[in-house]
């Protein structure tokens, strides 16, 4: 099996995406979407921006690599009464059958940045999208002291067995240099790619950070693998303890609730 697809479906991330529905209809409503608009929402997961895109009316083709994810956002889509929006299974390395210029907008939240050639992924991104249109994607800020996620992920790294030969960090992603390199060698001049500083928050009225942190450790890919190279050590206890600290550290809210704020890259394409 492609490693990158047994490391998504390892977990549920639906479990970790009841945190980010707020961030994620704010950030598609700063975009802009019409109804008459076509969006490809690349790593879209169970449909945390794909939802909100087709609720202002866009026609939404969500792609995650997850049959998981797939599944569970079709089920949304269902529930929510929305036939304008569906998902089905794809590789962001390798968008083989979607045609060339089909999208007025493509977005990956988060997403498409986990893949693991990042040149292909954003040549795919040109090539899908139509000349005129825009790619915007959020990206994880490598070392940002400001970014729960790029904390959470550099405490979980370290615990975590050693990458394979080869192995291009998905945090590259949120590195202004490497962003343009790409965008670059899809063919889009470094004039047309923009990139901005932005938050994104967890929020939860009835779960604590704690349980934040326990949906982490049972259920997302990355740090599933941390705590379980972390238990082969016996080292599983100080892993999840400098977890729980940094999440009750960064929280913002008090009894009993979550709001977790994240700093990430924006990045803003016109193609």
């Amino acid at each position: 099996m492609n490693p990158n697809k047994a490391l998504w479906e390892k977990g549920d991330f639906t479990k970790i995406a009841g945190f980010m529905r707020e961030s994620g209809d704010a950030l598609v409503e700063s975009l802009g979407v019409e109804p008459s608009m076509k969006v490809l929402d690349l790593g879209c997961g169970d449909g945390t921006t794909a939802l909100p895109l087709a609720k202002r009316g866009a026609d939404v083709t969500g792609v995650d690599i997850a049959l998981n994810l797939v599944a569970a956002g079709n089920v949304r889509a269902k529930e929510a009464g929305l036939g304008n929006v569906r998902f089905q299974e794809g590789d962001a390395c390798d968008l083989r059958g979607i045609d060339d210029d089909s999208y007025d907008l493509s977005i990956s939240i988060f997403g498409a940045m986990f893949a693991p050639k990042p040149d292909a992924v954003a040549k795919e991104l040109v090539r899908v999208t139509k000349p005129g249109g825009r790619i915007v994607m959020g990206n994880w800020i490598p070392g940002d002291p400001t970014s729960f996620i790029s904390k959470l992920l550099k405490i979980s790294t370290a615990y975590a067995p050693p990458p394979p030969e080869g192995f291009i960090s998905p945090m590259t992603w949120g590195v202004e240099s490497s962003i343009i390199e790409r965008f670059e060698g899809a063919g889009v001049p470094a004039d047309r790619v923009k990139m901005d500083r932005d938050t994104f928050y967890f929020k939860s009225d009835d779960k604590s950070p704690e349980t934040f942190i326990e949906l982490f450790r049972d259920y997302y890919g990355p740090t599933m693998n941390a705590y379980a190279a972390a238990a082969a050590n016996g080292k599983v206890d100080e892993l999840h303890t400098q977890l729980v600290d940094l999440a009750n550290s960064d929280n913002a809210a008090g009894d009993g609730k979550t709001s977790i704020g994240a700093t990430f890259m924006r990045v803003t394409v016109g193609v």
